[in-house]
């Protein structure tokens, strides 16, 4: 009996320090949480440490939607070196995302093979935006003007680039920041 709580605690200690280790070595920029889009289970950011990261604003109707095609292949292509494409939906500009969790979710999968990770719905522009498109804009001095807005944070946790929603996923320019960012 005196084996098993004595294990038990080694054992509660071990994870309190692998915890806080892990969390120790996630960059300040990723020290976020947001809920998953697909089924709201929260994501701390902290998971993508070490990895390339695109974060893209996104809306289901706008004139940019068609770069979710472009996304999901650049994911498709580059996920194995540590690219990962993370999508937030937002309602900011246009009310060109009206809908419901479920509904942009459905819509990503069904229409373009989404299947790089998209948190819920939020804010990334004005004085109600989210604390991490706060960071990302006090790394770049650049906030999102539209749908499709990205920023390209490097394996180190460092915003080396933002791009215009007018940057589709194939520009050259934006590939050569990714295959630069992943090196």
């Amino acid at each position: 009996m005196f084996t098993v709580k004595i294990r038990s605690a080694l054992l509660l200690v071990a994870l309190m320090v692998w915890g806080n280790a892990s969390h120790a070595s996630c960059p300040a920029i990723l020290n976020h949480q947001f809920n998953r889009l697909q089924d709201d289970a929260p994501q701390n950011l902290c998971q993508y440490a070490g990895k390339a990261i695109l974060v893209v604003n996104t809306a289901s109707f706008c004139g940019f939607t068609n770069q979710y095609e472009g996304l999901e292949a650049l994911y498709a292509k580059y996920e194995k070196r540590g690219l990962v494409v993370l999508g937030f939906p937002s309602n900011d500009f246009g009310q060109q995302e009206p809908g419901t969790a479920k509904e942009i979710a459905d819509f990503c999968f069904n229409t373009y093979g989404v299947k790089f990770p998209m948190m819920s719905k939020t804010v990334v522009s004005g004085n109600s935006k989210n604390a991490f498109y706060s960071a990302l804009e006090k790394a770049t001095g650049k906030t999102p003007r539209w749908n499709f807005y990205k920023y390209l944070i490097d394996r180190n946790g460092v915003v080396v680039d933002s791009f215009s929603s007018l940057t589709t996923p194939q520009s050259p320019v934006l590939v050569k920041a990714i295959e630069k960012a992943l090196n």
